[in-house]
């Protein structure tokens, strides 16, 4: 794909861009450096990332972004993971990419200048993350019919439960079509890549999926493996995430969509377990509603991630494998649910998954047997006992108004 050169302002009218009525809102400031690249000396980036999801729409508005800079600010939070390429398969802001923008054109831009909203976030020494769907892509389907799931029976493209069109993730060009905005997106300073939908559907009619690419023989494993292998070597110095089914954590085949948590092991700086408690089966360790029961849930789901992984890092240790141990040192950063699914969420439920967490690490001790927010011991929790995997959590809430009862105060 061709790059084109963005148009750029002077980096000292950043600050003033949402006061001076005649500036072009589609110009942007120089791209960033990476938060660990433009600290002063003696800060760190952090490593134990804790984290809280914006979509692109809260990204671009400066009162939202503001909100959540602040509830930054004033709590435990040191993170922020941003959609660049959400559900609908369309970016956030205008690329230097053209067949991006050609499949994407007449789309509402959502953030009108992302390196200078990523200036904004450093400057507040605040970690970002952008957050890329991979074959979830209606955009892509619609521009390229030919890259895209068919329906056996309508010969259209297939779509989910939802309405939602997918790409094949058996296609070189679609990998190569991701990789190309998320090496744009880590031009622009962001610190960390997120992919997102790094799977084969999961819901639907999915009998009525014709594969223009995957043969239908090869194991759906060794497809998104391959992926994750491909990716890593493209993106070899990059810091990026993986986001997994929460069950790939007590399963060891591929849950039917591709996904083993062993196999991300070797690929990714931080694998990122979608252990909503929520989205567990009623009867999930014979509880009638997980979602009722958060501690329970997200911590026998991130004990054993936690236990696998430190089995990988034991074989990484003595391997002298350069092609398949990849990543020496991955990381565990769950998703934590602050949205009322199955159960009204409360600042106590928020925080005991955050608790979990933390347990599951063997990083905390419980104060008097509870497991609120209250009892949370921060400096027993970043403390370099227990797992050394623990790389933090992420709060998931879609509206982006997130619990701030549940967080601590820094």
């Amino acid at each position: 794909m061709q790059l084109a050169q963005p148009s750029l302002i002077n980096e000292e009218s950043a600050e003033v861009v949402e006061e001076e009525k005649d500036v072009n809102p589609y110009s942007d400031i120089a791209p960033q450096k990476p938060l660990r690249e433009s600290l002063p000396a003696g800060r760190q980036a952090p490593e134990d990332i804790r984290a809280i999801y914006a979509t692109g729409w809260s990204a671009g508005s400066v009162k939202m972004l503001n909100y959540l800079i602040n509830l930054i600010k004033t709590t435990e939070l040191n993170a922020i993971i941003i959609d660049i390429k959400d559900y609908s398969g369309e970016l956030s802001y205008l690329t230097g990419l053209e067949l991006v923008e050609e499949y994407g054109k007449g789309r509402e831009l959502k953030i009108l200048q992302p390196n200078a909203m990523i200036k904004k976030l450093h400057d507040e020494g605040i970690y970002v993350i952008a957050r890329q769907t991979i074959f979830q892509d209606p955009v892509l389907a619609l521009a390229r019919p030919d890259l895209a799931l068919t329906s056996s029976s309508t010969g259209k493209q297939w779509k989910d439960n939802k309405g939602v069109m997918w790409v094949d993730p058996a296609s070189q060009e679609v990998w190569d079509y991701n990789i190309e905005i998320a090496k744009d997106a880590l031009a622009r300073g962001f610190d960390e890549v997120n992919f997102d939908y790094i799977r084969f559907a999961s819901d639907g009619d999915l009998d009525d999926i014709r594969y223009p690419f995957w043969d239908e023989v090869t194991l759906k494993r060794h497809v998104i493996k391959d992926f994750w292998k491909y990716l890593r070597k493209a993106l070899p110095d990059a810091v990026i995430s993986a986001d997994l089914f929460g069950l790939v954590t007590l399963n060891y085949g591929d849950v039917g969509i591709g996904q083993n948590i062993d196999d991300a092991f070797h690929y990714f700086d931080a694998i990122a377990p979608m252990v909503y408690p929520s989205h567990y089966a009623r009867g999930f360790d014979g509880y009638e509603n997980p979602a009722k029961h958060p501690y329970e849930v997200v911590y026998k789901s991130m004990l054993e991630a936690n236990e696998r992984l430190e089995r990988y890092k034991i074989n990484a240790a003595v391997s002298t494998s350069t092609e398949i141990y990849l990543v020496k040192n991955p990381k565990l950063r769950p998703w934590l649910q602050d949205f009322d699914l199955g159960a009204t969420y409360t600042a106590g439920m928020v925080g005991d998954q955050i608790q979990a967490t933390y347990d599951a690490a063997g990083l905390c001790e419980l104060a008097a047997g509870t497991t609120t927010i209250a009892s949370r011991n921060l400096q027993a929790c970043n403390s370099e006992d227990g797992f050394a995997g623990s790389g933090g959590w992420m709060l998931w809430d879609p509206r982006n108004g997130y619990t701030r009862e549940a967080l601590s105060a820094e």
